[in-house]
C-alpha cells in the first residue's frame, strides 16, 4: 500500500530554487545577469539589422553570423527570464510542460549554434583554400539550405527528448535546485527507470557537439596546412586573421560548457552554487560577448556600426 501510494504521486508543477544557499544574494546577483542579457539582445540585435540592410555584407561568412546572431538571442532568452523572475520576483514555479519546452528550445539552440560554428569554419576553409572559387561554391541558395539542415538537425535530435520524459513518472521529488530545467536535471526525479534518457542524451551529444568539435578541428588543421604553404608573410598574416574572431567564438563556446561538465564530474567538492553560476555563465556568456568580439576583430561590421551611431547622435 505504501508503494502504491509513493507511485501514485506524479508532479506536474516543479519548483526552480535558483541558486541554493545564496537566496539573501539573489538581488545582486541578478544585476550582472540582467545587464548580460541586455547586452546580448541589443548587440545581437544591432548585428543583424547591419548585415542584413546592408548589401555589402550580404557574404557568406556574415550570412552565417547573422544565424549566429539569431540563435544567441533564442538561446539567452531560453533561461534568463525565467532567472530573473526568481532573483527580482521569487517566481520559482514552473509547470512540467514548461520546463520540457524550456530544456528543448535550450539544447536545440545549443545545438544549432555548434553547428553555425561549425559551418563557419569550412566557410573559412573554403575561403582560404579556394579564394577564386568562394562565392561560386558557397551561394546565397547553398547558404539558405546549410542553414535550414542545421537547424533541422537540432530540432530533430532534441525532439525525440520530449516523449521520453512525458513518459515519466516524477514521484521523488519538484524541487529543482537550478535557475533552469536540464533535460537530466529533471529525469533524475522520475520513479521510473531513466536508462533510456541517459543513453539517448549520451547519443545526442556525440553525434552534434562532440562530432562538430572534431570536425572543426580538422577544418583549421587543413587551414593551418594551407596557410603555412602560402610564401608571402604578409598574406599568410592576413589569412590567419581572418579566422581570428572565430576562434575566440568557439574558445568561449565550448570553454565554458566543457570547464562546467568537467566541475560537475570531478569536483565533488565545489560547493553547488558555483556549479549553477558556471552552467549559468556558459549560457550568458557567448550572446553577450560574440557580437563585441566580430564588432572588434572585424573592419566592416565595426565601421558600420560607427556608422550606425554616429547617425543616432546626429
Amino acid at each position: 500500500m505504501a508503494s502504491f501510494n509513493h507511485t501514485s504521486v506524479n508532479h506536474i508543477v516543479f519548483y526552480l530554487l535558483g541558486i541554493p544557499g545564496q537566496e539573501d544574494l539573489h538581488m545582486w546577483i541578478s544585476i550582472p545577469f540582467f545587464i548580460s542579457y541586455v547586452f546580448a539582445l541589443l548587440g545581437n540585435g544591432l548585428l543583424i539589422v547591419i548585415i542584413l540592410n546592408k548589401s555589402t555584407l550580404h557574404e557568406p561568412m556574415y550570412l552565417f553570423l547573422c544565424m549566429l546572431a539569431g540563435v544567441d538571442i533564442v538561446f539567452a532568452t531560453t533561461t534568463e527570464p525565467k532567472a530573473l523572475a526568481i532573483f527580482w520576483y521569487n517566481s520559482r514555479e514552473i509547470s512540467l510542460n514548461s520546463c520540457i519546452a524550456q530544456l528543448y528550445f535550450q539544447h536545440s539552440s545549443f545545438i544549432s549554434e555548434s553547428g553555425i560554428l561549425l559551418i563557419m569554419a569550412l566557410d573559412r576553409y573554403i575561403a582560404i583554400c579556394y579564394p577564386l572559387r568562394y562565392t561560386m561554391i558557397l551561394t546565397h541558395s547553398l547558404i539558405g539550405k546549410i542553414g535550414v539542415a542545421v537547424f533541422l538537425r537540432a530540432h530533430c535530435t532534441i525532439f525525440p527528448m520530449i516523449f521520453l520524459l512525458k513518459r515519466l513518472t516524477f514521484c521523488r521529488n519538484n524541487i529543482l535546485p537550478h535557475t533552469f530545467c536540464e533535460h537530466i536535471g529533471l529525469a533524475k526525479y522520475a520513479c521510473d527507470d531513466i536508462r533510456v534518457n541517459i543513453w539517448y542524451g549520451f547519443f545526442v551529444l556525440v553525434s552534434t557537439v562532440i562530432l562538430d568539435i572534431v570536425l572543426i578541428f580538422v577544418s583549421y588543421v587543413l587551414i593551418l596546412r594551407a596557410v603555412f604553404r602560402i610564401p608571402s608573410q604578409d598574406a599568410r598574416h592576413k589569412a590567419l586573421n581572418t579566422c581570428g574572431s572565430h576562434v575566440c567564438v568557439i574558445i568561449l563556446f565550448y570553454g565554458p560548457g566543457i570547464f562546467s561538465v568537467l566541475t560537475q564530474r570531478f569536483g565533488r567538492h565545489i560547493p553547488l552554487h558555483v556549479h549553477i553560476l558556471l552552467a549559468n555563465i556558459s549560457m550568458l556568456a557567448p550572446p553577450m560577448l560574440n557580437p563585441i568580439i566580430y564588432g572588434v576583430k572585424t573592419k566592416q561590421i565595426r565601421d558600420q556600426v560607427v556608422y550606425v551611431l554616429s547617425l543616432k547622435q546626429k
